[in-house]
Order: C-alpha cells, then structure tokens, then sequence
C-alpha cells in the first residue's frame, strides 16, 4: 500500500470513528436540547450532519490544491 493511501485510509478510518461516537450519542443530545426548543434539537442534528459532509469536502479540496 502506498503511502498516500495509507494516509487516506487512516484519516477516513479517524473521521468515521469520530462521527461515529458521536452519532452514537446524538439522540441523548438531541433529546435534551428538545426539551428546551424543538428548532434548536433540529439546528444540532442538521449541523451533525453538515459537519459530517463539511469534513469530507474541506479534505477534497485541500488534496486538490496540494496536488494529491
């Protein structure tokens, strides 16, 4: 394996993980933060997942400006 997939492979196994805790844990959030206004528990679970998409985005652009 080369070291520019290994790197890759690395940092997608690192992102999935991350989001992975903590979509595991997001209804008990999104719970909580309901109790005190339904948009705001509707504003968290849209950025989770925009953030989840935003993450992915941002590494394509920078390997397309580094020439990766």
């Amino acid at each position: 394996m080369k070291r520019d997939s290994r790197n890759a492979l690395i940092a997608a196994a690192w992102i999935l993980l991350i989001f992975g805790i903590g979509g595991y844990f997001l209804p008990k959030v999104i719970l909580a933060v309901g109790d005190y206004s339904t948009i705001a528990a509707g504003a968290v679970a849209a950025l989770f997942v925009l953030a989840f998409f935003m993450v992915f985005w941002l590494r394509g652009r920078y390997q397309r400006r580094h020439g990766r």
